[in-house]
């Protein structure tokens, strides 16, 4: 038998599909899509390879740079040795105050009191002040400040007169930093620039391929055509190979839409003549309602058949909730080996096909009557409740059976798959609860299974309100009990 009121408080706790927002959606995994992976990853390479250009440039350029240094500065001591030397005492003052002025060198005589900082410890200063020596003798002296003043400071002699060489020490310095950082941030943006080219070409043809797939499964054959004439052997080989795919299911389903179409056309006959003669020769009031109302029933489900031929064709419109439970439990109400309680609000719309929801809620039910029932009563105790939360209804149909365990849990929704070690009645073939399943994804909801704390399946379904839209019910049922006989042994 059935009731309108559930006293478990259980029945209404929080379930799966519920989240504070309202929405089961809110946690998505975040990732990147395949052009961005490859743009990174061809990023990663591109500057790793730059780095290692640019150091191996750099200690290549060290030693010529070095030597190279090394020759100039010997080559204007032994000038300017020379120079001073051979010139008279009047030309000596002229030429001093010549190198001075162009060139920007000094020489300047050497005080046993001078203070000086020989050059940097740096790579290129020790080999600087090595190959000075080596060219110069062995008093020759490298240092980069004398008394206090900056500069590239060579000591040297001139007759056995101590004197220094002042030059600018920026005549000398190796590129810096800031010109390699220019080169390398150069070299980044055009090797970025690269990657993004490479990995769009890359990407692109996955793209589509992407898309294509997406459109065969929504079941529109004719938009998910890719180019055969592609300059790539493979990808033309891949796309030849999923139009061809596309074809054949095209084909099937155009077969699948005939074979549906016909079934139903013929079915269609022979339950119009049932009817009509149900209703001539059927003298009991009561019964002739019950099997006009099931007549109905598979009228309606032919009904789906059709709608199946014709997949693109998906209508969903405002149905009353409460008046589908109520169908689906009245018909079930007298069934010995259930009993339901319910509990759903008068005013809940949702946004669903009535027949097809009417389905839904008879498969959960008949799933509830073979594997939810008590061990001690051999009854399937059967709650049904359902809230609205935003813009969500949230329908919950529990039992009060053993439950499933939990590693099987994921399992009950595919086809063929069947429990059996904890629900032991299992004479079905397996396909209700992934009809159930198929169904709501049909009608864009959500639905998932969990057992009760206290024992017993949950089957929870989230589908999109309908708001105050007015609802006209498909589905009736005569407000009339059936009559049974007793049980046996009773009276």
């Amino acid at each position: 038998m059935a009731s309108l009121a559930s006293s478990d408080p259980e029945v209404t706790s929080p379930a799966p599909l519920e989240s504070p927002s309202g929405d089961s959606t809110s946690r998505k995994r975040v990732g990147l899509n395949l052009f961005w992976r490859t743009f990174f990853l061809l990023s990663v390479l591109l500057f790793g390879s730059i780095l290692a250009w640019l150091q191996t440039l750099r200690a290549l350029e060290f030693e010529p740079r070095a030597l190279h240094t090394a020759q100039q500065i010997a080559s204007l001591v032994n000038l300017s040795r020379a120079a001073l030397v051979h010139a008279d005492p009047i030309a000596r003052v002229s030429l001093l105050k010549t190198m001075a002025d162009q060139e920007g060198v000094r020489i300047l005589p050497r005080e046993p009191g001078d203070r000086f900082e020989l050059l940097d410890s740096t790579d290129l200063g020790l080999r600087l002040t090595e190959e000075l020596t080596r060219r110069l003798g062995e008093g020759a002296i490298v240092a980069q400040s004398v008394n206090g003043e900056k500069g590239l400071w060579v000591g040297f002699t001139i007759n056995g007169d101590a004197n220094w060489l002042l030059m600018d020490r920026s005549r000398f310095t190796p590129a810096g930093g800031r010109t390699w950082l220019i080169w390398l941030a150069t070299a980044g943006v055009l090797s970025l620039a690269g990657a993004a080219v490479i990995a769009r070409l890359i990407n692109q043809p996955l793209k589509r391929l992407s898309y294509a797939a997406n459109r065969v499964r929504d079941g529109d054959f004719a938009a998910s055509r890719l180019d055969e004439e592609a300059v790539t052997s493979e990808i033309r080989e891949v796309n030849i190979g999923f139009n061809r795919m596309a074809q054949k299911l095209a084909k099937l389903e155009q077969d699948r839409a005939v074979m549906l179409a016909g079934i139903s056309h013929d079915l269609r006959t022979p339950l119009a003549r049932l009817r009509l003669e149900t209703e001539m020769s059927v003298s009991d009031e009561i019964a002739r309602e019950h099997m006009v109302a099931d007549i109905v029933q598979l009228d309606a489900t032919i009904d789906k058949f059709l709608d199946y031929a014709r997949p693109d064709h998906v209508t969903l419109t405002p149905v009353n909730l409460r008046g589908v439970v109520t169908s689906c439990v009245y018909a079930v109400q007298d069934h010995r080996e259930l009993q339901i309680t319910m509990e759903v609000p008068e005013d809940l719309n949702v946004l669903a096909d009535e027949v097809e929801l009417a389905r839904i809620l008879s498969n959960l039910l008949e799933n509830a009557r073979r594997y939810g029932k008590t061990s001690d009563t051999d009854v399937a105790h059967v709650d049904i409740a359902a809230k609205g939360r935003e813009e969500w209804v949230l329908l919950k149909v529990r039992d009060h059976g053993p439950g499933v365990a939990p590693e099987q849990l994921s399992n009950l929704i595919k086809p063929f798959f069947r429990g059996d070690s904890a629900r032991t009645a299992a004479a079905g073939a397996g396909l209700g609860l992934s009809i159930v399943d198929k169904t709501i994804q049909r009608m864009g909801g959500i639905f998932a299974l969990a057992n009760s704390s206290s024992g017993g399946l949950v089957a929870h379904v989230q589908l999109r309100r309908a708001g105050g839209a007015d609802a006209h019910p498909r589905l009736q049922r005569p407000q009339v009990k059936r009559k049974l006989p007793p049980l046996a042994g009773r009276s």
